[in-house]
């Protein structure tokens, strides 16, 4: 997949561009069957699937109150666009001047002239712009004029039984929620942290008997605190294991920490990255009455998460 970053480094047209236009936070369901549709009207002309997204993402510029924690950071919403089969990511650099362009300027100069624009497909609601001019109508009459093809998909919801619309925002309430098992069927994966493993208060292993790898997130969306199973992407490979997110009360010093216990693996991970998916989560955090007691239920959590990691029958070396 090529990705172009900035407009100014877009050379020349691509071929017959079949566009998705949108932030795509969490490249959710719903992303995915954009860029099906994009995909399919792609191979149809002969063309080329392309997205176009922003960074950073338009509300960090826009809004002034505290915008909401982004599922996916950059680095994997292009990874999670790859794949699904994209030939090419455009990533346009959102700022008040880019902000100031008129719908009418996006669609003509940049989607049509600069990317190649023969078809867009866009969500019924998604709207673009000055003043936000640009929705599915105003589309609709520019491709007549300048000759494109506009195509409007259905919302996907989770499933029939549950008819409950796939959004990035109800999937970011579901992950603080702590539920991630269920924000997997929002996302078609298990929910990823990314961080770097880096020296915590060194008494996984000393005082309580499991080591554990303390992670410095990168990400800006965290699960509520508690107990997870989860899976470890580390360079070694794909490990089983056990996180806590919280405060760690037992110690009475309260300093938040996600820390993650790898199951059956020995080795210094200081200053590695690490990519950790939510399984399902074991139970809230909660304050014991001594070391002796935590190190009994975090045996107990360990077996918990042995359980239900094979229960998931989990493919190792992927984060689905």
């Amino acid at each position: 997949m090529k990705v172009i970053r900035g407009i100014e480094n877009i050379t020349s047209p691509f071929r017959n561009a079949v566009v998705a236009v949108g932030n795509f936070d969490g490249v959710h369901l719903g992303h995915q069957a954009i860029f099906a549709v994009v995909r399919k009207k792609a191979a149809e002309i002969g063309g080329t699937a392309v997205v176009v997204t922003f960074e950073p993402h338009p509300v960090k510029v826009l809004n002034h109150r505290e915008p909401p924690p982004l599922i996916t950071l950059l680095e994997q919403k292009l990874e999670l666009m790859e794949r699904q089969n994209m030939d090419a990511v455009v990533c346009i650099a959102f700022d008040h001047d880019f902000a100031a362009l008129t719908a009418q300027e996006f669609v003509e100069d940049i989607l049509v002239k600069k990317i190649g624009m023969k078809g867009i497909v866009i969500g019924r609601d998604y709207v673009f712009g000055k003043n936000r001019q640009g929705n599915v109508g105003f589309l609709k009459s520019a491709g007549h004029e300048l000759g494109f093809e506009v195509m409007v998909p259905d919302w996907i919801t989770m499933d029939v039984s549950l008819p409950e619309r796939v959004s990035s925002t109800r999937i970011r309430e579901i992950i603080q929620q702590g539920d991630v098992s269920y924000a997997k069927n929002f996302l078609g994966r298990y929910y990823q942290l990314r961080g770097t493993v880096s020296p915590g208060r060194r008494r996984g292993g000393r005082q309580l008997g499991f080591p554990t790898a303390n992670i410095q997130i990168e990400d800006e969306l965290c699960p509520r605190q508690g107990v997870y199973a989860v899976t470890a992407e580390i360079n070694e490979g794909i490990f089983m294991g056990v996180a806590n997110i919280g405060y760690s009360p037992t110690f009475d010093d309260y300093l938040f920490t996600v820390e993650v216990h790898i199951l059956d693996f020995e080795g210094d991970l200081y200053g590695k990255p690490i990519k950790v998916n939510f399984i399902k989560r074991i139970r809230d955090e909660k304050k014991f009455n001594s070391i002796e007691e935590l190190s009994v239920q975090i045996r107990r959590d360990i077996e918990t998460g042995r359980k239900i990691l094979f229960g998931e029958n989990l493919a190792v070396g992927t984060d689905r």
